[in-house]
């Protein structure tokens, strides 16, 4: 089974006003969890996005999280990206298979 990556918005950080708009995005607060079946994994991080008045601008209202996710995407870039899931992989193959375990005292 392959692993199914989830990527969410949990905050985003404004300017009041900047360029002439309102509530512009600067910083993107994300998180990131994977499962392959029962096991999972997960990460947490924020990336920093630069107002472009060259695009058109989308009011903070009318912002979806999967326009947030990709500016978070394209921001971070395609390697970390890949990086970050490739993490959360390794998280689910050390529950899958691990290489350490703590055991309960024999004593207890």
């Amino acid at each position: 089974m392959a692993t199914i990556f989830t990527w969410t918005i949990n905050a985003m950080d404004c300017y009041p006003t900047h360029e002439g708009q309102t509530d512009v995005v600067y910083t993107i607060h994300y998180s990131v969890s994977g499962a392959d079946g029962d096991y999972t994994g997960s990460s947490y991080g924020t990336v920093g996005v630069t107002y472009d008045p060259a695009t058109p601008f989308v009011p903070y209202a009318s912002l979806t999280q999967s326009q947030v996710v990709g500016w978070a995407k394209a921001a971070l870039g395609d390697e970390q990206v890949a990086s970050i899931e490739s993490g959360i992989s390794n998280q689910i193959s050390q529950q899958k298979n691990p290489t350490s375990v703590t055991l309960s005292l024999p004593w207890a």
